[in-house]
């Protein structure tokens, strides 16, 4: 049977030997294909002793770092599953994890381990940090940390001209096994465990190659969460499989040090969320579009095309001037930045995934990229609307194909509600598909509004109108009492820059409420704009935990 997904990386490691591989953006330590092999022989060296199995689980909860992705390459490798967390989680949900995946070994950032309590995680043998790999913690009769003390000797046994490009021998596994056991951060309120296969994984860097996405010598900035599907297959597993630099954040990505840093990096290809471009346009673009001389050169055809293309020029020299394309998936983006993003002819393409699907559903590149869409179906996948009129009335898209995952780890009931009679997997989104084959996704099926005459509102779809307007941070909508209405949390950076008060705010609100529902139908028409004095509380991917906030 197949086992390709392991096979790109024994092919990788000894094909790009001598070229970097990754880099702490921080530290500025880096390893090449050479130095990340010789690293992964050490972990195999240590599971072998170990006793560990095919398919035992091993978790892994920490920040990007290179140490981190040699971890999770180890295991895949070894023929384990890897269980990947995000730093995010609260300990006891972390912990939850560790014991539901019947995880045999942890690997953490030291400052997770304080969280910890070892007697609540029965099943791990040993618990190791990502810093420089010592045992952290043995299990009563283990013998894990004698055993790190001779590692060094038993790898000089093994190898006595060290790691030759011909030892790069790694598991025979199928690809239908489990190979990452990847647990959702959900809006709903909890977390399942998503088994991605080899199969399903090879989907999406298949994928990745076909569309020159990846490359040989491709300079990578990681700063996506690279425990969430997203990141993990498009920022890591695709550029290591296919010979890229990748330079790894290691710092929380504001939008400043973020940009520092791309200038430093000059990336070839940038995967990230919508919420990086939109604070840049709002913030550092839209006012100086607003300014009187702009509005006026842009309204004079013969000097907007200039204007544009200036403005474009600055935007990818931001972005470090030698990239590409900028992939922007994660979240629906804001339609006025799309917009503008298309006005200005700025190179980027939009996709559509979830964790279920590792996470690769739908894409489109940037020269024939459809505006508003989250492009076509992608090669091996397939997919529908259950809609009577699927062009035109919305329904929710069902989708199958070899990305698809096998289900939730111990939890059928979940895995039968997610599929259908005859094998579709539900996604739980609403979109409609033109004839071309294009996506527009209209919204969460889960956060749909029956309005009082039986419309459809998509909250989402107001939200990104207000987040836009000004002293607006974020947004949430939602039926009170029967009524729809929008909770906001203020923007107040904003409002210290043009002198507007708190006591301001409600005059302010009502002025934007009037305004909006001027564009909206009338059922979608807010009656209220309450002011949320917190910034609403988020998943790790900055999706609102929405089911917090829509209790009257």
């Amino acid at each position: 049977m197949a086992n390709g997904f392991i096979r790109y990386f024994e092919k990788a490691i000894p094909e790009f030997w001598e070229l970097p591989a990754m880099t702490d953006y921080v530290s500025k330590s880096s390893y090449t294909y050479q130095q990340v092999g010789e690293e992964i022989a050490k972990l195999h060296l240590l599971f072998e002793q170990m006793h560990i199995q095919p398919n035992d689980k091993v978790a892994l909860v920490g920040r990007n770092t290179p140490q981190w992705a040699i971890t999770f390459l180890a295991t895949i490798t070894y023929g384990a599953v890897i269980v990947p967390i995000l730093q995010d989680f609260h300990p006891n949900d972390v912990m939850h994890i560790v014991n539901h995946s019947e995880s045999k070994l942890l690997f953490l950032s030291d400052n997770q381990w304080e969280n910890l309590e070892e007697e609540k995680m029965q099943n791990v043998r040993g618990v190791f940090s990502i810093t420089d790999f010592r045992c952290v913690y043995q299990a009563p009769g283990e013998t894990v940390q004698a055993m790190m003390k001779q590692l060094p000797t038993c790898y000089a046994e093994r190898y006595p001209n060290g790691l030759r490009k011909e030892d790069v021998k790694y598991a025979q596994k199928d690809d239908e096994e489990l190979a990452v056991l990847n647990y959702t951060s959900g809006t709903t309120g909890y977390s399942k465990g998503v088994m991605l296969t080899g199969e399903n994984l090879c989907g999406n860097l298949d994928f990745a190659g076909e569309t020159n996405l990846v490359g040989r010598g491709y300079r990578i900035l990681t700063f996506l969460p690279l425990a969430h599907a997203y990141g993990c297959a498009f920022d890591f597993l695709a550029q290591i499989a296919y010979g890229a630099h990748i330079t790894f954040l290691t710092k929380i990505p504001s939008p400043k040090v973020l940009l520092k840093a791309m200038e430093e990096v000059k990336p070839t290809a940038i995967f990230t969320v919508p919420l990086i471009i939109e604070k840049i346009y709002k913030n550092n673009i839209l006012p100086k579009l607003n300014k009187t001389s702009m509005r006026l050169i842009t309204n004079i055809p013969i000097l907007s095309g200039r204007v544009y293309a200036e403005i474009r020029n600055a935007l990818v020299k931001t972005f470090g001037g030698e990239f590409c394309q900028m992939v922007i998936g994660g979240a629906p983006i804001n339609r006025e930045v799309e917009d503008f993003l298309l006005k200005i002819k700025f190179p980027f393409s939009v996709g559509y995934g979830m964790t279920e699907c590792g996470p690769l559903i739908s894409f489109e590149g940037c020269d024939t990229y459809s505006p508003h869409s989250t492009g076509r179906v992608i090669t091996g996948m397939e997919m529908r609307i259950d809609s009577a009129d699927p062009k035109n009335v919305p329904g929710e898209i069902q989708v199958r194909g070899r990305n698809v995952m096998k289900g939730y780890y111990k939890n059928e009931e979940a895995t039968a509600e997610t599929f259908t009679a005859d094998g579709w997997m539900r996604t739980g989104d609403i979109g409609v598909m033109d004839e071309q084959g294009f996506l527009y996704i209209k919204g969460r099926s889960k956060t749909m509004i029956l309005g009082p005459s039986g419309q459809n509102i998509y909250p989402e779809e107001i939200e990104a109108k207000l987040n836009n307007l000004p002293f607006i941070s974020e947004s949430i909508v939602m039926m009170r009492n029967e009524k729809l209405v929008a909770l906001v949390y203020p923007d107040s950076a904003a409002m210290d820059e043009m002198g507007v008060q708190t006591k301001d705010l409600d005059v302010v609100m009502e002025t934007h409420r009037k305004s909006l529902n001027e564009q909206l139908a009338a059922y979608e028409r807010l009656t209220a704009i309450i002011i949320h004095p917190t910034e609403f509380e988020k998943t790790p991917k900055k999706s609102i935990k929405r089911y917090l906030y829509e209790k009257a």
